[in-house]
Formats: C-alpha cells, structure tokens, sequence
C-alpha cells in the first residue's frame, strides 16, 4: 500500500509561485504514473496534471498549462508542482495520486493512492 503525503501549499499572492511536493512511500512509485488534482469548498474534484512513470511525458488541464509543470524524481520517491503565475481561482486543496497504469489519466477513478491535501490559498 502506497503512502502519499504532500506538502508545500500556503498563502501566496496573485502572480506569484509555489512548489508542491508528494512524498511517497514504498517501491512501486517508479512503476506508475502520478497525478495533481485540487478541489474547491463545494466544487467537485478537478484534474490538474499528470505525469508518466519515467517522467517523459505529461499533460495538463487547460486552466494551467503554461503556468504549472508536472515533475518527478523516482530515486526520491518524490512528485513536484510547480505552480508559476499563480491567480485566487488557483486556490484549493491539491491532491496528489498514484496512477493504476504506466500512463495517466485525467479520471480520478483510475488512480487508486491518494494523499491527504495541501492548501494552496492564492490572494488577490
């Protein structure tokens, strides 16, 4: 059973940047592709990006692309968010996840480890 536990969100104003960070436990994190998603307060969860298990390829929700990069470093059983330019609709709970297959996907049911979190609060 994969561990997934993320930190890095806070406060940041509009414009500015911040890096998330997935920890994850295990030996199989190099197996998998990973994701982002986020959530709102009353809002459904959202994709964000995900990326492949070597880290060769990813893809990214329209709301962020050219703004936040998806990377991994498999020797560090580790996820990054790199969120540039950020703006107040950036701001929700994101969650990483552990990937079923090789290859990602933008549906959360096909991914089956989820961390618990982050708060990224983005202020105007």
């Amino acid at each position: 059973q994969v561990q997934l536990v993320e930190s890095g969100g806070g406060l940041v104003q509009a414009g500015g940047s911040l890096r998330l960070s997935c920890a994850a436990s295990g030996r199989s994190f190099s197996n998998y592709a990973m994701g982002w998603f986020r959530q709102a307060p009353g809002k459904e969860r959202e994709f964000v990006a995900t990326i492949s298990r070597s880290g060769g390829s990813a893809y990214y929700a329209d709301s962020v692309k050219g703004r936040f990069t998806i990377s991994r470093d498999n020797a560090k059983n580790t996820m990054y968010l790199h969120m540039d330019s950020l703006k107040p609709e950036d701001t929700a709970v994101y969650y990483c996840a552990k990937g079923r297959y090789s290859s990602g996907s933008v549906g959360p049911e096909e991914y089956d480890s989820w961390g618990q979190g982050t708060q990224v609060t983005v202020s105007s």
